[in-house]
């Protein structure tokens, strides 16, 4: 870890909807997601689990400075433009190996794996001039249950300046939103159901939403941009911060709520 702390005590840990490569060309979310960043003590690292990558065993991606993945399709060319060439993060990188590391979790080095659309987008507006080192890992699992223990053996590092951040979409059907006009209320009423969850701490429910949350699998036909919420919770019940969940970023964007959390 760094030697040089910019921050003092513990960092929050935080669940943020993404956004695909145009969210910069939205006039709110951008400016809210900038000024989220501001709010937040300064961290010396950044950990980010995106929804875009699924890999098993645990990957830990590039600690140094690779081109980013522009994992996306049939945009216009200048989204395929966009740098983001923040520092790696060796440091924390070896503390996630220690962290996790184990009989039965080995942990995986993929060094040329740079930051895809999930991490890169947000921290664009979040922190623009791209000097705080990032570093990414994979989703190893859908299983909410099992990333939540992800979620409490990392929580650690929120006491060692690194911010702790799950980067999904709080709902997610793509199809179905195809033959949508406006906000559907599958995505309203999970939105609804999914931010009274987080404000009463229901963690249970959290974890079994596909049948307790109203249209479960119409919000999220799997559970990839759900799945990051669950290290992020993790990382709070480790801490005993779950009951300090507020919602800092609401709304809709084409049709998905962008509801996005801070711990801590």
């Amino acid at each position: 870890m760094n030697d040089t702390r910019t921050t003092e005590g513990r960092l929050p840990a935080l669940y943020l909807s993404h956004g695909a490569p145009p969210l910069a060309d939205d006039p709110v979310w951008p400016g809210e997601l900038a000024a989220w960043a501001a709010a937040l003590p300064r961290p010396d690292a950044i950990l980010m689990v995106s929804a875009h990558w699924e890999e098993a065993p645990l990957a830990l991606g590039a600690t140094r400075t690779v081109p980013l993945v522009h994992d996306f399709w049939g945009f216009p060319e200048h989204y395929y433009c966009v740098r983001y060439p923040a520092p790696g993060a060796p440091g924390p990188a070896d503390a996630v190996r220690k962290l996790l590391h184990g009989p039965g979790t080995p942990v995986q080095d993929v060094p040329d794996r740079g930051l895809d659309h999930g991490a890169y987008v947000p921290l664009v507006e979040m922190y623009p001039d791209a000097d705080v080192p990032v570093l990414q890992i994979s989703l190893p699992t859908l299983d909410p249950r099992r990333l939540m223990e992800v979620g409490r053996r990392l929580a650690p590092l929120r006491d060692e300046g690194v911010l702790i951040v799950g980067s999904g979409f709080f709902t997610h059907n793509l199809a179905a939103l195809r033959h949508a006009g406006g906000v559907p209320g599958w995505s309203s009423d999970f939105d609804d159901w999914g931010g009274r969850a987080l404000a009463a701490g229901d963690v249970d429910a959290l974890l079994d939403f596909a049948h307790k949350s109203p249209a479960g699998r119409l919000a999220h036909p799997r559970t990839e941009h759900f799945a990051p919420l669950f290290v992020a919770l993790g990382a709070a019940d480790a801490a005993g911060d779950l009951d300090s969940a507020r919602s800092v970023i609401d709304g809709f964007w084409m049709g998905m709520a962008k509801r996005s959390v801070q711990f801590g």
